[in-house]
């Protein structure tokens, strides 16, 4: 043990709490980010699992330097040497020598992150409980973090500075600039600070809002309490204050409050359990150990004078390397002896250890990417057309400053004779004349303060406005709605609704996003009789994976359990016929052959493992009446249909990704030996004894070469049958153990456990003598409970132009298994495997691929979709691909050098599996998509470890599951159900971008239109900067006359019903392609309002051409069509009518007009000279008769081109609006019938779904 009771609470005292009832390190376990945790093995040359650390380096670089020349590490001495020669490399060669390489631990290790931010000094020196000298130099980091994006100091100049990223924010700020000149003040000065400021400051109490969430969420975590040794006893301490070198008491279900060494646990076996969901995001627990050189030591009895020699900070959380050096003694520390900031403690009362990493050099903060800021792809399209607008307004402006420089030099005789116009001053005005030059740049310059509306400030408002109310909406979507768990959408960054609407590639986490984190024991496949009766009831309960399985000991009703009734009367039945044998052996497999721990809570029992595989297998034996009471290293204790029976562990030779398969050696209560199997049938089957070969049983009916021949055909055909239903498979052998073939296998066992060289090299010898000639048992299938929709989803997804890439840390099998599972992978594929643990493996099978394949290497990044359509079109091969990679090829593939072919065969592929990847790398694979192809991306999780990867990518989506809330709170949206994502993209992402994308290329129309007509106006008015406009109506036209339409039509409309655009999902791809906003229709829009405008300015000119009308009379004229002109331009482009549309349109009409005559009747000195002019021209049916031949002349041509358009050349959205207006059910018919066009790829596949549901909005 490793502390005493006199100085520890022990695990049945009351958890501790502090004077005000504060319960310490208690509160929601939070993770500053998400990294991946694994249970790898201890870097220990006193244990076995020293060969895992010789294998981690065999092959590199670091293999001659750190043993030395082959053979020289065989002397006692050896481990010794092999340490010190280990930092002396990391010493010289820097933290990235050893973080190239994964660690391989039995197939139980992970990859290792490519090279990362780390200390470039030597090995960091940690002094067990003196935190003083340890960190004396002040060069270690607090326990502190900071996940928010601004401090108080830094938020005004990074928001200002984040904002002024939109070009038009830049100009605006030049416009209030030179307004504020006396001679340029065409608007008053203050007045022109408020548009810009305007909106700055909502955009910055916006951020400001967001980020405080953040700020809020860093100080309970940073204020939260742990027990720390300090004055001879455990004091509580707030996780800021913590330090390096300080010794810290965990209690169960406490947060980890920072990277801290194992020293002792309150079991006698120095094991601690940890759940890492804000880790790995995985609810199974892992196991950690404390070493035994300190189980004797105490700090509360005595000082301890040890230390620890670790590594310095580095990202990668599958490998730490260190050793622990107490009383002259040193003992080596791995992976599995360190616990890593936010994992919660499991099953363990308490534990103690001392603290390495704190604050930002913990291995979870390294991992965190930080707060991305996002602009959504429209916007940043925006800022090009918006310089082509501020280019197109230089040239009129500089038009206007030379036309007038040029008219006063040709006037320059008669300037004295002009009543508006003098050289002179007089004695009661000021003329201020400047001579030619200075009168045009003065003319320059207010005219680009007169036609600055040409650059739309308040399209960023509208913007803002129209992605709240749509967010309004989509928040409101009852098919959206997640009812048991009471979670609906959540929009948390409104600034990139529409960027839903363009999205080319998905990476999706597998582990609860896919699935429901559960697994579900499906069939039994024993002594060739399927026993998967689906009539069977299902008893209903609860099994929560998170807290362990719940069983209820003695009764065979478990929950989530089919019982076949079939299986359960052979059960009670006596083990005397073969089929009774054959079950009662394969429940005993099942409930022995596992490494599932039991525990008890509150009377009942429940179970916690690794796999969730094994969790469920332990729980179906449970069901059947195999109960597992209880597990120590020594012993297995069942409940046997009632009667308690123990078991004896003498080996256990565990599951690798070599062998793939688990065996276990066992001393049964009437002392005869038995080996215990369980394993992919791959692995498993080729050990099987053939009819021909006698298995050396005690019963005579497995002995029998015709029943095993009979046994092993029927049980083929079940896993050929469950593998084409989606379910992962096991095959379940036994053995029975003669004396001498247990004695050898025992003696072979015992001295490769314990050897220093070749350990696992050794393990498999010993296995291989007892894993042959078994006895066939049968086969389970297990269901992963995917999430409901998945399958549907994914193939909606993949049918609408979108790339599915899965990135998850599980292993390879259960990657590939939840590929069928879920619909992304088909058997009609051909998979790519690329598992290569050097650089040069790696690149060698990348180049071997592309090659077998016919994949043309590229740099450009524009060949791509041609590549890839080339590829699919080969017909030599009919196969399309699927490339599986794992995280050890991408430590080399994701490498600057390396992965140009990863891109390319990636690209090539329909689908991408990527397994034993760390967050970083999951991020690591985002960037490498947006940076090689620039289409939008998008990622979603549910846990922790998906936080680098939901920030990188364009749009990041946080499902709220079962494994906290950083994924959500780092994500852009959160959904409830992965299902979900299919509505949120294929219809609110469509709508959005539709919307916006209209919305854009209007606000451009509509304020072009009007600055194009001031501008013909100044060509009669020699350059002069006077309007014929009246200043209360230049202000108003964007406020109030045009404002309101172009917002509610931004929210509201809809080209298409939502019906329409899940049963198409090739719809999708116009907002891929940029077919709502490109160059050409921005041209396009600009050459109609080109054409608009001189119909708006010259039909009235002409008309009244000779008359004695004055400016004011034209200018209310110019006013009121432009105004009706600008809405009815709207109207006509409108798809989806509502009472709120009509609303908008024509009230805006009525209130414009209405505001225009009521300014026309104010008689303070300001609006006199306007005195009822608008009365008087509203009279005569002229001018009635001029906006109407103004609006038919200047929209004919846009009517025209529509009608062409629609008829000759339409669009996919186009014909599928036109088949919904005639007949919905013609749609359904239009899919099965009609050829694909090369834009609605594969649409003959989709199907149409006539599902009735409530309309979004």
């Amino acid at each position: 043990m490793f502390f005493g009771r006199n100085s520890f609470l022990s695990s049945q005292e009351e958890q501790p709490r502090t004077e005000n009832g504060e319960r310490i390190g208690h509160g929601p376990s939070r993770s500053s980010t998400g990294s991946r945790s694994d249970g790898s093995a201890h870097l220990d040359v006193s244990d076995p699992s020293f060969e895992s650390f010789r294998e981690l380096v065999s092959g590199s670089d670091l293999q001659s330097e750190v043993f030395g020349a082959p053979g020289s590490m065989q002397s006692e001495n050896a481990p010794a040497t092999a340490r010190s020669r280990l930092f002396s490399v990391i010493s010289s060669k820097g933290p990235q020598a050893h973080d190239r390489h994964p660690s391989s631990s039995s197939g139980a290790g992970g990859p290792a992150l490519p090279a990362a931010r780390t200390d470039a000094r030597k090995e960091r020196v940690v002094y067990v409980d003196n935190p003083g000298r340890t960190n004396e130099n002040f060069e270690f980091s607090g326990n502190k973090v900071r996940t928010s994006k601004y401090t108080l100091i830094s938020f005004l100049p990074r928001n200002l500075f984040e904002q002024f990223h939109r070009v038009a924010y830049i100009y605006f700020l030049l416009i209030v600039i030179l307004n504020q000149i006396p001679q340029l003040a065409v608007f008053g000065r203050l007045a022109s600070l408020f548009p810009l400021l305007f909106v700055l400051v909502v955009t910055a109490i916006k951020d400001g809002y967001e980020d405080w969430g953040r700020h809020r969420s860093d100080r309970e975590e940073n204020n939260r309490l742990s027990w720390v040794f300090q004055n001879g006893r455990f004091e509580p301490k707030r996780w800021k204050k913590i330090e390096a070198g300080e010794v810290v008491k965990i209690f169960q279900d406490e947060s980890i409050p920072c990277d801290i060494v194992l020293l002792g646990t309150s079991d006698a076996n120095g094991v601690a359990y940890v759940q890492t969901i804000n880790l790995d995001g995985e609810t199974n627990l892992k196991t950690r150990y404390a070493r035994q050189e300190s189980a004797s030591k105490h700090p509360g009895l005595a000082p301890i004078t040890g230390k620890v020699v670790c590594e310095p900070p580095n990202r990668n959380i599958y490998d730490f390397v260190a050793y622990l050096e107490i009383d002259d003694t040193q003992a080596p520390l791995g992976p599995n002896n360190i616990i890593l900031r936010g994992c919660v403690l499991k099953n363990t009362a308490w534990i103690v250890g001392v603290v390495v990493y704190a604050g930002k050099e913990t291995k979870a903060m390294l991992n965190s990417s930080g707060a991305q800021s996002k602009r959504s792809r429209l916007e940043q399209h925006m800022n090009k057309e918006t310089l082509w607008l501020s280019f197109f307004l230089l040239i009129i402006c500089i038009a206007g400053g030379v036309g007038m420089g040029k008219w006063v030099h040709d006037h320059d005789s008669d300037l004295n004779n002009f009543p508006y116009y003098k050289k002179r001053d007089t004695a009661d005005k000021k003329f201020m004349y400047y001579g030619p030059f200075g009168e045009g740049v003065f003319a320059f310059l207010s005219f680009i303060i007169m036609f600055q509306i040409m650059i739309p400030i308040s399209l960023y408002i509208s913007m803002e406005l129209v992605r709240l109310g749509q967010s309004y909406f989509m928040v409101r979507d009852v098919e959206m709605f997640h009812a048991p768990s009471n979670s609906r959408l959540q929009c948390r960054a409104l600034n990139i609704n529409e960027d839903l609407g363009q999205v080319k590639y998905i990476f999706s986490d597998k582990t609860g996003t896919l699935t429901e984190n559960k697994m579900e024991f499906h069939s039994a496949s024993i002594g060739g009789v399927d026993y998967s009766n689906v009539l069977a009831a299902k008893i209903s309960g609860t099994s929560d994976s998170s807290d362990g399985m719940q069983v209820e000991v003695g009764s065979h009703l478990k929950s989530g359990v089919r019982l076949d009734p079939n299986l359960l009367e052979l059960l009670q039945t006596e083990v005397t016929s073969s089929e009774a044998t054959f079950v009662h052996r394969y429940m005993l497999v099942l409930a022995a052959c596992n490494t599932v721990v039991p525990t008890r809570h509150s009377g009942s029992l429940q179970y916690q493992a690794e796999s969730p595989d094994e969790q469920a297998l332990v729980f179906a034996a449970s069901a059947y009446g195999y109960t597992l009471l209880d597990r120590t290293t020594s012993t297995i204790v069942l409940d046997v249909l009632g009667e308690q029976k123990s078991y004896k562990i003498v080996g256990i030779h565990e599951f690798d990704s070599v062998r793939k398969r688990m065996s276990i050696v066992v001393e049964c209560p009437d002392n005869t030996y038995k080996l215990l199997v369980k394993g992919a049938d791959t692995a498993v089957m080729d050990i099987i004894a053939r009819p021909s070969e006698q298995v050396e049983s005690g019963s005579g009916s497995l002995a029998d070469g015709h029943l095993q021949a009979g046994v092993l055909f029927a049980t083929q055909r079940h896993l050929d049958f469950y593998s084409t239903q989606g379910l992962r498979t096991l095959v379940v052998a036994f053995k029975d153990l003669g004396q001498p073939e247990f004695e050898e296998w025992h003696e072979k066992y015992k001295r490769a456990s314990t050897a220093l060289v070749d350990r696992v090299k050794l393990l498999r010898e010993a296995a291989s003598l007892i894993e042959r000639n078994l006895a066939l048992l049968g086969a389970t299938a297990i269901e992963d409970r995917l999430q409901d929709g998945v399958p549907e989803t994914i193939s909606s997804l993949r049918n609408s132009g979108i790339k599915v890439w899965v990135l998850t840390g599980d292993k390879q099998e259960t990657a590939i298994s939840i590929g069928f599972s879920c619909a992304l992978l088909t058997p009609d594929m051909e998979k790519v495997i690329v598992n290569a643990n050097t650089k040069e493996l790696c690149v060698e099978k990348l180049k071997s691929a592309i090659r077998e394949h016919g994949i043309t290497e590229t740099k450009d990044v524009h060949v791509v979709e041609k590549n890839l359509n080339a590829v699919k079109g080969d017909s030599t091969r009919k196969k399309q691909l699927a490339l599986i990679i794992d995280g050890n090829s991408l430590v080399h593939a994701l490498s600057p050098d390396v992965e140009e072919l990863l891109f390319d065969l990636a690209v090539a592929c329909r689908i991408v599996i990527c397994c034993r990847v760390a967050p970083l790398q999951k991020a690591g694979i985002v960037s490498l998509m947006k940076r090689r192809t620039k289409d939008m991306t998008l990622a979603i999780g549910d846990g922790a470890n998906d936080v680098s990867m939901i920030q990188t990518a364009d749009v990041g989506i946080g499902l709220s599951g079962q494994e906290g809330r950083q994924a959500v709170m780092a994500s852009d949206f959160a959904l409830g159900q992965f299902r979900f994502l299919k509505r949120l993209l294929l219809v609110h992402g469509h709508w959005n971008y539709q919307r916006l994308a209209y919305m854009v290329l209007y606000n451009f129309y509509r304020n072009a239109v009007f600055v194009m007509m001031l501008f013909w106006y100044i060509l009669h008015t020699a350059f002069s900067a006077q309007t014929a406009l009246f200043d209360w109506n230049l202000m108003f036209y964007s406020l109030i006359y045009t404002s309101v339409p172009t917002i509610v039509v931004g929210i509201l409309d809809k080209d298409l019903s939502h019906k329409t655009l899940l049963g198409l999902p090739p719809l999708y791809g116009v907002g891929q392609r940029n077919e709502s906003y490109n160059s050409v229709l921005f041209w396009a829009t600009m050459l109609d309002t080109l054409w608009q405008s001189l119909v708006l300015f010259y039909v009235p000119f002409f008309t009244f051409q000779g008359t004695t009308i004055d400016i004011w009379g034209m200018g209310c004229l110019w006013a009121a069509a432009v105004v009706v002109l600008v809405n009815l331009h709207l109207a006509m482009d409108v798809l989806h009518w509502t009472w709120i549309t009509h609303a908008a349109i024509w009230g805006s009409i009525v209130v414009s007009f209405a505001c225009f005559f009521v300014l026309d009747a104010l008689t303070d000195k300001g609006f006199i000279a306007h005195y009822r002019v608008m009365f008087h021209m509203a009279s005569t049916a002229v001018f009635w008769l001029n906006i109407l031949l103004v609006i038919v002349v200047a929209l004919l041509p846009r009517f025209c081109a529509k009608v062409l358009m629609q008829k000759f050349w339409p669009s996919d959205l186009h014909i599928a609006r036109e088949l919904e207006l005639k007949n919905r059910a013609a749609i359904s018919e239009f899919v099965k019938s009609s050829a694909p066009s090369p834009r609605m790829v594969e649409l003959d596949d989709v199907p149409y779904s006539d599902k009735e549901s409530k309309e979004d909005e």
